[in-house]
């Protein structure tokens, strides 16, 4: 089990070799997350919210190396369209995986827990890449050797209504 010294560590030297600029206020605020699994290096994420209204988001999403954030659904609820929502790399590497053709050659390893995943269609991201995913876009996204970090750009942002394939995950679940 990482300490939580040696997590931090981690997390700020990504932030500092991204060149990403949070205030100490913003990193003491950091959500930080293992949707309940114990294993935040494989499966976890790192999530700074600047702002989340009735009509849109912006978040940056900071990914270990080779860390996953586990396949999920923002989903329609009622009359209330699912997240749309934009990536944007600005540092390292990632891997989108969305629905569409199973991609034959990827370039990240998949999970271990690989039955909690069934979309394959992997899209690379780089730093200035972005891609937009659709409300109700089934998604999951994984970090190459470097870690990464992301910036969202969406509709209002609900985690209660977030569908996740793997049923023993505890959205809320926050390390410290």
């Amino acid at each position: 089990m990482d300490s939580i010294e040696s997590i931090s560590t981690d997390i700020n030297n990504i932030i500092e070799k991204s060149g990403l600029f949070l205030k100490m206020e913003e990193i003491a605020a950091l959500e930080i997350t293992d949707f309940g699994l114990d294993k935040f290096r494989e499966q976890g994420l790192v999530i700074h919210t600047y702002v989340n209204t009735e009509r849109c988001c912006a978040k940056e999403l900071i990914i270990l190396p080779h860390q996953t954030c586990p396949e999920h659904t923002h989903p329609t609820a009622g009359k209330v369209e699912g997240k749309e929502e934009t990536f944007r790399c600005r540092f390292g590497r990632v891997s989108i995986f969305i629905s569409g053709q199973v991609t034959e050659k990827l370039t990240t390893s998949l999970p271990k827990d690989i039955e909690n995943f069934s979309v394959f269609h992997e899209v690379v991201l780089e730093k200035g890449d972005q891609l937009t995913l659709s409300p109700d876009s089934k998604h999951w996204f994984k970090a190459h050797t470097d870690g990464a970090v992301l910036s969202e750009f969406s509709t209002n942002s609900n985690d209660e209504t977030d569908i996740f394939t793997n049923p023993k995950i505890r959205r809320e679940s926050r390390l410290f």
